[in-house]
This record gives C-alpha cells, structure tokens and sequence, in this order.
C-alpha cells in the first residue's frame, strides 16, 4: 500500500523500542488475564480515589536520535577547563579497553547483585581483585567490595568505631583539622543523627581529648600535607582508641600502608583508578578494617567458598550482615555499593599491574617535586614541606592569580586562606608545568616570568629520592604480587581476560532477570551513551558554577520531570544511593519537626512488610522503631497504625510505608494510612521502590505522601551494573523542601540548601543522571503511562499462568496484582521437600536469574517482569516454572529420590557433564530440559555454593592461582 510522505516521515517513537510485547502480545496477554484493555485492567487494580486524570505534563515521545541531539546541545555548554582543584577528584586516563569492554558492554553493566553467585562468578572474581588492590595498599586485614563515596565511607568508619570500641561509656569522635571539607560535611551530618559529640582539631589534640572512642585522619591532608601518624597512632592503640584514616589511593602505591603502622580501618576514593570525575561520581570507596571488627564492617564482602563439587567458587560472604535481614539492627542502611566502578578500579590495577601503577603513581609525585622546586626559586612560598601530588601555594594577590587561571581554562583550588592549591594527576604533562609556572610567577601585572623553566636540568638536579615523602613513609613492601596483576598488560590479553569474566556471568543481555523489588528493565544503549562524553564526563565536581551549565540545565529539566511524576514540589538530586535517600528523606523529616519546636518527634512507624533499608535508615536517622502489623492479605492494619499512632502521640515522627505494597498489591487504604499518620502530627514517607508501578498512573503527593526517594536504578533506567551504581533522589512537599541536604563547598543559588550533606558531592553520581532524562525524554507522559501500564499486565500474566502450579500468597481486588506476584512455595515444600532454592538454582539451568527468594516472606519467591520483557520471553519463563513444577511432582511420586534429583543437584555446569554419571535421570534433563536450549544454553561455572563453608572459612582476598586450575 502506498503512503504519503508525511505519513513515511512520522518517526518511530522509543516507546515502541522500550516497552517489550508488542500490541498484539499485549492483547493477548489481556485476553488470558481477562481484561479487554489497559486502561480497563488498572481500573481493577488501583485504587479510583488515587488515580490520576491525566498523566503528568513531561512532554511528548521523541526519538533516539533526537534525544541524543538534544541533550547533546544541552552537553556543550559544559566548558572543560584542565582542573588541578584536588579535594579528592583528579582526572585520569580510562584504558580504552576498560572503557569498551566494560564500562560500554551490557554484560557488566546490565547484571544484578551477586545473590546468586553460581551465575556471578566472573564480576565476583573482579570484585575480588578491587578487595585485593584494597588490602595490599591499606595493609589490613579485610576489605569491603566498595561503598558509596569516600565521604559516606568516613561516616561508615565513625559508626563502626563506636560498635566495635571498648569504651562503651565515649561519645566523642575525633577529627583530624585537614580533613576533605565535602567528608567533614558528611560525617558531621551523621554525627548529630547518631548523638556524637564532634572534636574538630590539630591531630596531637586528641590525646588530650576525654571521652572520646575514635579518630579520624587525612593522611595526605586536603591542602596537600602529608602526615607520619605512626606514634600517634601507637598511643591512640595503647588507649583503646580505634583509629581512622583517609588515604589517596594513587599515593598509596608510593606511601607506606597505613594498616603497617597501626590504622585500624583505612578507606578513600578509588575514582584515579581510571574513572572519570563525572561531575561527582559514581566513584567505588575503598574500605579496609581488621580481622577483629569484621562483624561491624559496613557493605558488602566477596569471600572463597567452594562448590558443591568441593572447586573454589567466590560468593557475598556474611550475608547475614545485610540491612534486609538485621533490619535496625544492621551495621549500615548501604544497599548500593558501587560495583560497576570497583571493577573499573580493580581492573585498571589488572592492567597497569604494580610497576605500571609505580610508573604512573611516581610520575605524578616527580612532577610535582619539579613545579615545587621551579616555584620556590622563583620566590613563591609553599605551605607545606611534604606532599604526594598537591601543592598549597602563597599567593599575593590571589584574585589575580585566579583570574590568570580562569583566562587560560585553568581551575585551582580557590578556598585556601591567602593560597591556591594544586593537585596534579596522571594527564598532567610537562608543558602543563610549565602553564602553571607561569601563571603562578607573573608579577602584579599579569606578566609572565622571563625566565624559561626547564623541566630537563630542574628533573636532573632533584634527588631521586625525593625529600617530600619522609623517608620512613616510603613504601619498602612490594604490592600486587598475585599473578592476576602480573599477566594482563597486553590489550589482547586483558580483552580476553575481560570476556572469560564475561561468560562466567548471566546479566539482562542474556535473558531475563524476574527479580520482584528490583525493576531489572531495559537500559537502553541511546540512555548510556551520554555518560562516556567528555562534556560530561571530564567535569570536576567543584568547578565553579557557570563551567557546569549544561549539567545544571540536565538536571533542573530533570529534577522538574520528576517533581511532576512524583506530585511533589521540590527535588534534591544529591544521595547516591536509593538507602541513602531514605536516610536523606527522613533526615528532612527530623529537621523539620526540630525547626517548629517539636525536636521530640522520634517514632518511625514502619510496617511489619516493609523493606530492610526501611528500619535501617531510620536507626541511623537517629529514630526509634515501632513494628505496624499487617492483615492476612498483606495490607497495613488500620487499626493498629491508628493504636500506633496515638500511643506516640507528640513522640510521633513519620510513617515509612512502600506503594504498592511490598506484598504486590495496590493497599485500598492507603489514603486512610497518611491521613491517620497526619492526624497525630506524623510526616508521611513512602518508600519509592515501587515506582515502576506508579508513573503516570498516580503519584505519591497525590496519594498523601511528604517525601519519597526514587531510586533511579530501578524505575528510570539506570543499570544496576551489578550492584551499582544507583541514585535516590528525593521528592518532598514544599514544607520539607528547606530540609534536604545541601553541600558546604558548592553554592548554588535556589537548587542547594545550607544544610548537612549526605554525599560527598553535591549531585550525588551526576554524570549518570543522563540515563534518567534520556528515558523520560524519549518516553514522553504517554509512553511513561504505558510503560506503567504493562508492567502491571506482564506481572498479571505470569501470575494467572502460573497460579495453579504455584500459589500466589496476596493478590488485591478481583485477585490482581500489582506489578510483581509472590509465589508461595511452602506448601510444596512440605508436600515434596523441594525448596524455593531449589527452584532457583534450577532456573539456572534453565538460563534464568532466580526471582526475589525469601522476601519479603520467608519460602516464597518474588516475581517482576517488568515492561521491558516481551510475551516470548514471558513465555519461556512460564514454561521454565511449569517444568520445574512437573519435575517437583516426580520427586513426590517417588520416581526421583529427595537427595538426588535435578533440583537439589542445580545447577549443572559443563564439566560434570563429561564425568561419570551416577544420577537417577539423564545428563540431557540436567543441562538441557527444554529444547530451546540446545541453540542458546548458558553454562554455570560452578555448581550450588557451600554458603556455611565460605563463613566459617572467610577469605576475602585473590585466591593463589592454583584454586583455579
């Protein structure tokens, strides 16, 4: 047939590319579930006093294409000038083969948390290669698989330091005078949450300090110092008195481990291991503590395990530890790590190795010993006599040698009392030196010095062992002496090392992953792309202002976008995390109530449903917990939350409830429960992790919320990238909007506040925030609708196919569910003894992640499709469940024995295949029980881990290279 031009130029939308089934599919899928549209099945499912007219106003559906142009523009008004600012942040040299191969490949950043190690191993094992880099340069005893930022990683050592200290009777921590103001900013804000009394001085003052349980220091100080704490902290250690140190981890491969000398927990940013500034991150913090805190340690560990078969396998040791389990009584709220970046980090040590590392790491160090020594001939004062790579120089007219830097695209750091600092990095070449010599020595009128400064004679007259680093601080043990960081210094090599990593590992590009409270949707390559430009990628976090316009234009469009999808009046863009905008959020809460006189309000009512994070977030908001309980069909008791609520009466702070509910329904009562908190002078927060079932279709302002965090790796498309990065930005009612978090080195009229930070950086993981405003641009109100829309029907569908092979524990009105369905399978324990984690280890074999197993019931199995999954795909998991299911009904009939069937033996790796077979049913049924996989099969490299073998055995370091073999 024949069409008109206008109707061939129409584009085809990204709606169309985003949303999984195709209209058919969807039609029949309605068919199966009973329902004659979309629009008809959420009017049986949500609430009619909660949903919205119309969805809200983000804008019409555009293309990839012009998207990208768009926002392209938006990027270039971002001006990169070379920043020597320092503070923690320097620019680096990405490998090109780091930056293709992982950061740009879906395999790395599309995989989820490593829950299920069996199909892990491979970015486990790279994790395991950061916790390694991370104890040869701290010199402790274990290492953490990364946190958030290393201001948040400072936080984290204070409240270890008060759980593990022996003097329960101190309240006071000690902070070193030199500390990162951005790390001051945070730690100060925990601080007052927890009720620590903060000790800010000189270092020597802490002995004399009473009182106090733990200290922290810098140990190359913010304007570039470096400090030798050694009998410091000897005498810290004689006192009980658990030190903490902040350390640069580039100066690291120079410097003498701080664990060496008596640090008991040692962290910092690994961002100069290869990633880029981004504006702020996400950047992995590195942490390391001794053996003997190991149960206090925040985050997540990789630890050696074995396998079924007795091979070493790696797997999440401890996991015990996590918030979702401990609830208020988790060392940390931390549910985001930054994964994707640790193996970023770690890999760049892979691939330098430690003579590349000391080759990179002595060169910054030399350069700066020459611009030193060339300034102080030429009459210029330096601060300090010791340093690494940043100088504090004295200045007389520093206006003027900040408008001379401006002029020649040049950021130093600006906030030093009468002095300028810089910090120089592994970009830094000979000829920066000299731009920097020269604008330093120029006279009052802006003239350059006559002199030309020659870097050769200067390099040849400076000792080779350089008077800047002490001489005791000079590392004398060698690092990185596993032969993984000896091998891979080739760029075929390390491609190939990379792709073996690779194969180990099932992510979203493989198949789906089902994952109920997870949101596990499409990230699409038109999203990621903006995140490797340079206009975005290369800007230091505390550039001034005007050089970061096109971020502050991203950003406000979609902080606005948001606001609007939210229902709430004001965003603040900055935690990093999904837990840390809980923490953020309720933080607002308790600022508020303290500013109208009402400081006494410390009761967080939290349902017995609710999410881990939840009861986590509020003890470190400085909350008390009350327990709300649930009916029999999953929804919040009414009439308990009103007891609740009035027996807290004036000590009532908030409510923290998930929407749709953590059971998978759409609560009836919802409005009734923020009218109820409301009534008692409680604040309402509702959890936004379940946002995916809300855009478009409602909004928690709408509903009768205060606050809510989003967590923009789930719901707006920012990959997991195998347990972070993530971001939580937090929407809030225009009462609360004074109380966010601001940032006390950035300054930006009408978008921060002037209170306590919660990350290190004032937008949190900015550069990722491309991916967000990419998905709603292309998306538009319409298609962030639908996309709502059928992520309802995809989890109906899965749940009406499989309900008479596996029971659904709640559904709502008309038995619907919301966008995820959990699956009972106690009953079928009892009748056949098979487990929920049997089921998921035989999904495996299957070619599948396992849903959410044992939450938020125990015995049971969560399920989200999400919008992204086509009916084909759905499909092939119903059917996936349907067999396990016939194979479950052969273990009750006898013909399979309990201890030796394809579920209890899942999963089955490749070499056990060639062995000698013993089992009761054939080596085709274990590795290909459907035919489809006979074109496609994902092989497990290990079979089911021994979880209580890792525990009791914990090694959390490269294994030797015999393990492997």
């Amino acid at each position: 047939m024949n069409q008109t031009l206008s109707q061939l130029e129409h584009p085809q939308t990204f709606v169309q590319r985003h949303i999984g089934p195709s209209p058919a599919q969807q039609q029949q899928m309605l068919d199966a579930v009973a329902a004659t549209s979309l629009d008809a099945l959420i009017e049986q499912i949500v609430p009619a006093n909660i949903q919205l007219p119309t969805p809200p106003a983000t804008g019409e559906a555009t293309t990839e294409h012009q998207a990208l142009a768009e926002l392209k523009a938006i990027a270039a008004k971002n001006q990169r000038y070379k920043s020597y600012i320092g503070m923690g942040y320097s620019p680096v040299l990405t490998p090109p083969v780091i930056l293709r191969n992982l950061l740009e490949n879906p395999s790395w950043y599309t995989a989820y948390t490593p829950y299920q190690p069996e199909i892990s191993q491979g970015r486990l094992e790279a994790l395991l290669n950061f916790q390694t880099v991370t104890l040869d340069l701290t010199g402790l005893d274990l290492a953490s698989a990364s946190l958030l930022d290393e201001a948040t990683a400072a936080a984290e050592a204070m409240a270890l330091a008060k759980r593990a200290s022996k003097l329960k009777q101190a309240n006071r921590f000690f902070v070193a005078d030199d500390l990162h103001p951005q790390t001051l900013d945070v730690v100060r804000t925990r601080a007052e949450t927890f009720g620590f009394e903060l000790i800010i001085d000189k270092p020597a003052k802490a002995l004399e300090t009473e009182g106090v349980f733990g200290v922290l220091l810098q140990q190359a100080g913010s304007s570039g110092e470096l400090h030798d704490y050694s009998a410091l902290l000897q005498q810290l250690k004689q006192r009980n008195i658990i030190s903490c140190m902040a350390a640069d981890i580039m100066a690291l491969v120079l410097l003498t481990a701080p664990g060496q000398y008596g640090a008991d927990v040692v962290f910092g940013s690994a961002q100069r291991f290869g990633v880029p500034m981004g504006y702020g991150g996400p950047h992995a913090a590195f942490f390391a503590c001794r053996d003997e805190f190991k149960r206090s340690m925040p985050g997540r560990i990789i630890g050696l395990s074995r396998d079924a078969a007795g091979n070493p396998a790696l797997r999440m040791a401890m996991q015990t530890r996590e918030q979702h389990i401990r609830r208020e009584k988790a060392n940390s709220n931390i549910c985001t790590s930054q994964v994707l970046l640790a193996n970023i980090a770690g890999l760049y040590a892979v691939y330098h190795g430690p003579q590349g590392l000391r080759r990179i790491a002595q060169r910054i160090h030399r350069l700066t010993d020459i611009l030193a020594t060339a300034l102080q001939q030429a009459g210029l004062k330096l601060r300090h006599q010791t340093w690494f790579d940043t100088l504090c120089v004295e200045v007389n007219d520093k206006a003027a040698t900040l408008a001379r830097a401006t002029a020649q695209g040049i950021n130093l750091r600006s906030d030093l009392q009468h002095a300028v600092g810089i910090t120089l990095d592994e970009t830094t070449r000979s000829e920066d030196i000299q731009t920097l010599f020269a604008l330093l020595v120029a006279d009052d009128h802006n003239t350059a010095t006559t002199l030309p400064l020659d870097i050769a004679a200067l390099d040849n007259t400076l000792s080779q062992h350089s008077s800047s680093i002490p001489a005791n601080m000079w590392r004398k043990a060698p690092i990185l002496t596993h032969p993984v960081f000896n091998r891979y210094h080739s760029e075929t090599e390390m491609m190939r090392y990379m792709h073996r990593l690779v194969r180990k590992d099932l992510a979203l590009n493989q198949a789906m992953i089902p994952l109920g409270s997870c949101t596990m949707k499409l990230n699409a390559a038109a999203e990621m792309l903006p995140i490797t430009w340079p206009e975005f990628a290369d800007l230091h976090p505390f550039c001034p202002p005007e050089q970061a316009a096109g971020y502050q234009q991203m950003i406000a469009q979609l902080a606005d976008w948001l606001a609007k999808l939210t229902g709430y009046d004001a965003m603040c863009m900055q935690p990093n995390s999904g837990a840390q905008g809980e923490y953020a959020g309720l933080l607002a809460i308790r600022r508020y109530h303290q500013s109208r006189g009402q400081g006494n309000r410390h009761i967080c009512l939290i349902p017995s449903s609710a999410h881990g994070t939840n009861p986590a977030s509020a003890q470190m908001a400085g909350m008390s917990i009350v327990v709300v309980g649930c009916d029999k069909e999953g929804n919040i008791d009414l009439d308990d939350l009103h007891h609740k609520a009035q027996q807290a009466g004036d000590a009532l702070s908030c409510i923290m409830v998930t929407y749709p509910s953590t059971h998978g329904v759409y609560e009836e009562t919802i409005r009734s429960a923020c009218e109820i908190v409301h009534q008692f002078g409680g604040q309402v927060y509702l959890d936004g992790a379940n946002m995916n079932a809300q855009v478009g279709i409602t909004t928690p302002g709408y509903i009768g919320a205060d606050v809510s965090h989003l967590n923009l790796h789930k719901t707006f498309c920012i990959p997991h990238g195998g347990g972070g990065p993530g971001m939580g930005p937090i929407g809030v009612k225009a009462h609360l909007a004074p109380f966010v978090p601001g940032h006390c080195v950035v300054n930006i009229e009408g978008v921060l506040t002037q209170q306590g930070a919660v990350s290190a950086a004032p937008f949190g993981s900015a550069s990722i925030l491309p991916i967000s405003w990419m998905y709603i641009r292309m998306m538009g109100a319409e298609g962030l609708k639908q996309a709502s829309q059928v992520a309802i029907l995809n989890a109906n569908y899965i749940a009406c196919r499989l309900k008479d092979a596996y029971p659904v524990l709640y559904t709502g009105r008309d038995h619907r569910v919301a966008h995820e369905c959990i699956l009972d399978i106690r009953p079928l324990k009892e009748q056949s003894g098979i487990s929920e984690m049997d089921i998921a280890k035989r999904l495996i074999d299957y070619g599948f992640h396992a849903p959410t197993m044992s939450f938020p019931v125990a015995g049971t199995l969560m399920i989200e499709p999400t919008e992204s999954e086509s009916k084909v795909e759905l499909d092939r998991f119903i059917a996936a469940m349907l067999a396990i299911r016939a194979e479950i009904a052969r273990v009750e009939a006898g013909e399979w024995p309990l201890q030796d069937n394809p579920l209890v033996n899942a999963p089955h790796t490749q070499a056990e295949l060639v062995e000698q077979w013993q089992h009761p049913y054939s080596r085709e049924l274990a590795a290909f029980p459907v035919r489809e996989l006979r074109d496609n099969k994902y092989w497990p490299s290990v079979k089911r881990l021994d979880d209580v073998y890792g525990d009791r055995n914990l090694f959390c370091a490269c294994a030797p290279i015999s393990d492997y073999s």
